[in-house]
């Protein structure tokens, strides 16, 4: 594919193998994520679905295999890519208040000696807005809720204007209200040509939510369109015998499919 091409693909996954401690997470994972997408990454606990973004990001080593971003190495693209990490993994008693969290997002266009301009001010601001969170900037981040908690570290993944953006589980723990704007938000960054793979727990509102899905568990059980991916077959197989305790999702997907 021309590396200058604006179709270049954001993603590409080869014999992908991460261990802890000798362990192997994840086994021999191939993929490739098109430009424009809205990805879930769904599986049971354990699948290696916050391990396999991470390893992505190059946050946790690589056993064996490599990642692509936008057809070139890694490391060259990162400055392309927003990471949105698990609430719980953010040590929220850090001292700094929400505008200034979301000005971290300028930080990869500014090198290391500039300081944030009116301009940045003003990006950071806008994307407060687009979360609803303006009536917090200056508030200290561990004073928030955790709905808002986390449309924080949305905003600051905005701020970053980036390309392809991976969020670990970020409706975890909102309201309906905010997982309704979250989605929304989404919604409009794929429709300006982003791509946005979110690990996901929830199955009955993965099927609205997604273009895609990959289906994981440990090793890649499948990666296409919602439509095929959610089938009861294949959820079978991603989730063995704990998608019969899912009764209801069962028997949405046997209905959907009859």
């Amino acid at each position: 594919m021309d590396p200058t091409s604006t179709k270049t693909v954001p993603l590409e996954i080869h014999d992908l193998t991460v261990a802890y401690h000798n362990k192997p997470v994840l086994y021999g994972i191939d993929a490739v994520i098109p430009e424009g997408k809205l990805v879930g990454i769904i599986g049971p606990n354990g699948a290696g679905k916050s391990t396999l973004i991470k390893a992505i990001m190059g946050l946790v080593p690589i056993e064996a295999g490599w990642v692509k971003l936008f057809g070139s190495d890694r490391k060259s693209k990162l400055k392309r890519v927003a990471y949105v990490p698990q609430r719980e993994s953010v040590d929220w008693d850090f001292p700094v208040n929400v505008l200034d969290v979301v000005l971290m997002g300028r930080y990869g266009k500014l090198g290391l000696i500039r300081r944030p301009s009116k301009e940045d001010r003003a990006i950071a601001w806008s994307c407060l807005e687009k979360v609803n969170l303006t009536p917090y900037a200056d508030r200290q981040i561990s004073n928030l809720s955790g709905g808002q908690q986390q449309r924080v570290f949305l905003a600051r993944a905005l701020a970053q204007e980036s390309d392809l953006y991976l969020m670990d589980e970020p409706f975890a723990g909102v309201d309906a209200a905010t997982e309704a704007s979250i989605i929304e938000l989404l919604h409009t960054l794929r429709a300006e040509g982003k791509t946005i793979m979110v690990v996901h727990h929830d199955l009955p509102t993965a099927r609205n939510y997604f273009d895609m899905l990959m289906l994981l568990n440990m090793r890649l059980v499948g990666l296409g369109p919602t439509s095929e991916m959610f089938t009861y077959e294949k959820l079978q197989k991603t989730y063995g015998g704990r998608l019969t305790i899912l009764s209801e999702v069962a028997d949405a997907v046997r209905q959907t499919h009859s």
